[in-house]
């Protein structure tokens, strides 16, 4: 089966968490509320430099993608 990049997410148990995940390598968890992110990889030492430089990237585009699809619903 083929994902999306990116999928929302939404818990109850959270009422004002709105998650964001990444399925692609380095494949994670952000929650848009507090810009936490949960990594779902094991990354060796030089994984660790490049995911330092991307990271803000990663946030970056998880948030354009959360917007974009917000405004898609709006649009409805």
């Amino acid at each position: 089966m083929e994902f999306p990049k990116y999928l929302l997410g939404d818990n109850t148990d959270y009422p004002d968490a709105i998650f964001v995940i990444h399925t692609e390598f380095p494949r994670f968890i952000i929650n848009l509320e507090n810009d936490e992110v949960e990594w779902l990889e094991e990354f060796d030492n030089h994984d660790q430099k490049e995911l330092e430089t991307e990271t803000e990237n990663y946030i970056r585009e998880a948030s354009e993608f959360y917007d974009r699809e917000m405004k898609r619903y709006e649009d409805d």
